[in-house]
């Protein structure tokens, strides 16, 4: 029984640590879109023209210019 609850903790620490680097990954993806929508802006885009490249409506891409 303490073999199992020994894999148990393990696998818990495991997955725990898998879900935090996956959140890290996803903050870092967020960041960078956010500064490429930046970009794109201050090359003369506008919200409607970045929605459309990327499949998104206009008013997502203004949300996303929004959050900081």
């Amino acid at each position: 029984m303490a073999d199992a609850e020994s894999k148990a903790r393990k696998e818990v620490r495991r997955v725990q640590a898998d879900f935090e680097r996956a959140q890290d990954a996803m903050e870092k993806a967020r960041q960078a879109r956010r500064k490429g929508f930046e970009r794109a802006q201050a090359a003369g885009l506008s919200t409607r023209d970045i929605g459309n490249e990327v499949g998104l409506h206009f008013t997502r891409v203004a949300q996303i210019l929004r959050e900081e």
